[in-house]
């Protein structure tokens, strides 16, 4: 059974003070870009292949999905839009890539699991 990696786009953007505040779109293609790699290779402790969702919102809503990473727009809340995908993937296994603690807990009682953005940020 294939993980479910789903991404905090807003969360992992924001994670680094690269100037991503000017381009939010931009910096979600960017990230989207990048996580095509971890679909086969997998991340520390969950080896691919994996499913990868990226969870976008706001500016950055119109992101539209590639090979290897779909892109879901959060009409409202982007952490109550992964909670929703996560409790949608409860016959298989989760895990969310986000530093907030409160979406933290909240996919935990879920029974995902959870990474920080270090993840998969490049170094």
């Amino acid at each position: 059974m294939r993980t479910l990696l789903v991404v905090d786009a807003a969360n992992v953007v924001g994670s680094v003070p690269d100037g991503w505040w000017r381009d939010r779109h931009g910096a979600a293609e960017r990230l989207r870009d990048r996580l095509v790699a971890y679909a086969d290779t997998g991340i520390p402790g969950h080896p691919g292949p994996l499913d990868i969702t990226l969870v976008v919102e706001g500016a950055a809503r119109y992101v539209e999905s590639i090979e290897g990473v779909r892109v879901v727009s959060a009409p409202g809340s982007g952490d109550d839009r992964i909670v929703e995908l996560v409790a949608e993937a409860a016959d298989s296994p989760c895990v969310v890539v986000t530093a907030d603690r409160e979406l933290r807990r909240r996919v935990g009682e879920l029974g995902a699991q959870s990474v920080g953005p270090r993840t998969v940020r490049d170094s």
